[in-house]
């Protein structure tokens, strides 16, 4: 789930993950980052805004599309401490998040070709970002899940 605020209506936009490129990466024990009513989910077991993943405890195999914005740092910081997981966020490759918890941490990035047709809570494909995607991966067996998932991009090994 990838949460933004939107200041001109003071709501929240939840955008999520297309189950389809998710089961490329193969089964996940844990999405911290679910949302509270959702039309699919990427995981086994699922976090909700409500039981603040951050605050719990993450086990196995994670897929986490985060809450972009404010914050984010605070997820991609625990993914990296446990290990063993994807992210997908924005490939803003210049930004202080990518340096402080991409660029010397993850194992591999996969760099989305074109744009990611993200889906609503309603399940339905509602559009795409501003901005192109990148998988992050830590963690050996999640390095080959992006190696060999057949995800149209361009795949960097980075240890």
């Amino acid at each position: 789930m990838d949460v933004t605020f939107d200041k001109s209506e003071n709501t929240t936009v939840e955008w999520l993950t297309p189950p389809n490129l998710v089961k490329l990466l193969g089964d996940f024990d844990l999405d911290p980052c679910s949302p509270v009513n959702p039309p699919f989910t990427h995981a086994k077991a699922n976090y909700t805004l409500n039981e603040n993943g951050l605050e719990k405890e993450w086990f196995g195999r994670v897929y986490m599309n985060p809450p972009y914005g404010k914050g984010m740092d605070q997820w991609l910081e625990k993914l990296k401490k446990h290990g063993n997981g994807i992210a997908l966020i924005f490939a803003r490759t210049e930004t202080k998040t990518f340096f402080s918890h991409v660029w010397n941490d993850a194992d591999a990035l996969l760099f989305v070709k074109g744009r990611i047709k993200f889906f609503n809570l309603e399940g339905k494909q509602v559009g795409t970002p501003g901005s192109p995607s990148v998988f992050i991966a830590y963690g050996e067996q999640n390095v080959e899940a992006l190696r060999n998932c057949g995800i149209e991009g361009k795949f960097i090994p980075l240890k």
